[in-house]
């Protein structure tokens, strides 16, 4: 069966609010901002591994999310860092991802993007320092700790749903 682009833009406007969804809920807004962060919606960054055109839901999400809740600079740099840091992680990592730590329990590619993209906060940290004054490196190192726990949190649950659901339609 042959995919439309009409398919193609109803999935990424669906995975972008799920995105959205998961970051503005109620009681989960309150842990998504901020300089210590548990975002859940992060999870869905493992989208692209299944789908590169998830790249573009994921950061049309975060850009949505940040809009909604912080400044206009956090919808630019946020967003910027969403799209350079996927695409390029999924560039370094995509060819681990049919291998497995622990006995086929953690998705390598995952863990390798969690730790690249939590290190990726850096970018995120320098915006928090200049619009609110947040110390650097502590803002990173929170930032960092948190965006690494919600990505290993969805490397397992993304990896468990990838094998019961076709993300790659």
């Amino acid at each position: 069966m042959k995919k439309s682009r009409t398919y193609d833009i109803v999935t990424i406007a669906i995975v972008a609010a799920l995105y959205v969804i998961l970051t503005m809920t109620p009681g989960l807004s309150a842990i998504s901002y901020g300089p210590v962060q548990f975002r859940v919606s992060e999870m869905l960054n493992f989208t692209a591994f299944f789908n590169k055109k998830y790249i573009i839901a994921v950061t049309i999400g975060c850009m949505i999310s940040n809009f909604l809740s912080f400044t206009w600079v956090d919808v630019i740099v946020g967003g910027l860092s969403t799209l350079i840091f996927l695409s390029l992680g999924l560039f370094l990592f995509e060819r681990f991802k049919g291998q497995y730590f622990w006995n086929g329990q953690l998705n390598k590619a995952f863990l390798f993007f969690a730790i690249f993209f939590s290190i990726s906060m850096f970018t995120i940290a320098l915006e928090l320092k200049f619009v609110a004054g947040a110390p650097f490196f502590v803002t990173w190192l929170t930032l960092g700790l948190g965006e690494f726990a919600s990505l290993l949190v969805g490397a397992f649950v993304m990896d468990k749903l990838g094998k019961r659901v076709d993300l790659s339609r």
